[in-house]
């Protein structure tokens, strides 16, 4: 794991992430699947909206809580 704070996945935000938005796309994941934006404050909701409007949407979770779940952390590069 890196010491570098998570930023947030909104195109041309640079703040740092507080959020994991949890998704998948049922035509292209399976269903335990879950790819993960990352989120700040400003950009929680909207992000959300995005997903949650398309079906997408799974969880939204806190940086930290998430982190305790998943010790390898979200946002590879892969799943974003």
């Amino acid at each position: 794991m890196t010491d570098e704070a998570p930023i947030c996945s909104a195109k041309g935000c640079r703040s740092t992430a507080v959020w994991v938005l949890a998704w998948n796309n049922p035509k292209l994941h399976t269903p335990e699947r879950r790819k993960t934006w990352l989120a700040c404050e400003e950009h929680r909701e909207h992000l959300s909206k995005f997903l949650g409007v398309r079906g997408f949407l799974k969880d939204v979770v806190a940086f930290e809580d998430w982190q305790e779940q998943d010790p390898q952390g979200p946002g590879s590069a892969a799943d974003r």
